[in-house]
């Protein structure tokens, strides 16, 4: 198998910006419940530093990155929504 394979083959990496408010909490919730919906494989990850969602540009939480890439910042988008935010 060639590199461009096993690039296509990559694991999505999803990440729950959030310093651990109820919004944060609410958005890691609704990333595995929609993760354990939708099949999909990924790599969860939660990110707490203030110095790296800084970094990231962030200044609201909770913010949803998916493979590097921002998708929602200042709200927990609902499981429906996440589901679809995966398909791309």
């Amino acid at each position: 198998m060639g590199a461009e394979a096993r690039m296509v083959e990559a694991m999505m990496k999803i990440e729950v910006l959030g310093t651990g408010c109820a919004k944060c909490k609410s958005l890691a919730k609704n990333v595995e419940k929609a993760v354990a919906e939708a099949g999909v494989e990924a790599e969860v990850v939660k990110v707490e530093s203030l110095q790296e969602i800084m970094n990231r540009g962030v200044m609201m939480t909770p913010a949803l990155f998916i493979d590097g890439e921002a998708v929602a910042v200042g709200r927990a988008p609902s499981v429906a929504e996440i589901k679809g935010m995966l398909k791309r």
